[in-house]
């Protein structure tokens, strides 16, 4: 095990959230923090009509899933969101990697890994 932190963002339909959650309940991601958000992309949005008026709706409702890990392994989180979310069709979403350079649980004062560790008391 390394102490390295990664913070995964995966961006996708907010349809596929509950099986999304589920995957990585299963693979051992349990904490997360979820966003309802709104983007575009490839989708460049659609028509909707208001009172017999066409509107642009260039935004689209989508959900952020973010995660901090360091005892699941990356490529794990990537590859059962990749797998889970998978349609072949524009708006599948995005996944983003990033490094992190520290997390402290403000409870506590934990820092890096001891800061993702929840101990039973």
């Amino acid at each position: 095990m390394s102490d390295k932190l990664t913070k995964v963002d995966i961006i996708t339909s907010k349809g596929r959230f509950e099986e999304l959650k589920k995957a990585l309940d299963d693979i051992g991601i349990t904490g997360m923090t979820v966003t309802n958000v709104s983007g575009c992309g490839m989708q460049k949005g659609h028509k909707e009509y208001y009172r017999g008026l066409a509107m642009d709706i260039n935004l689209i409702p989508k959900v952020k899933v973010e995660v901090v890990v360091c005892e699941v392994p990356v490529d794990l989180v990537v590859e059962t969101a990749k797998k889970v979310l998978h349609t072949g069709e524009i708006g599948d979403g995005k996944i983003f990697v990033y490094n992190v350079e520290n997390v402290i649980r403000i409870s506590t004062g934990d820092e890096g890994r001891a800061a993702l560790q929840y101990k039973k008391s």
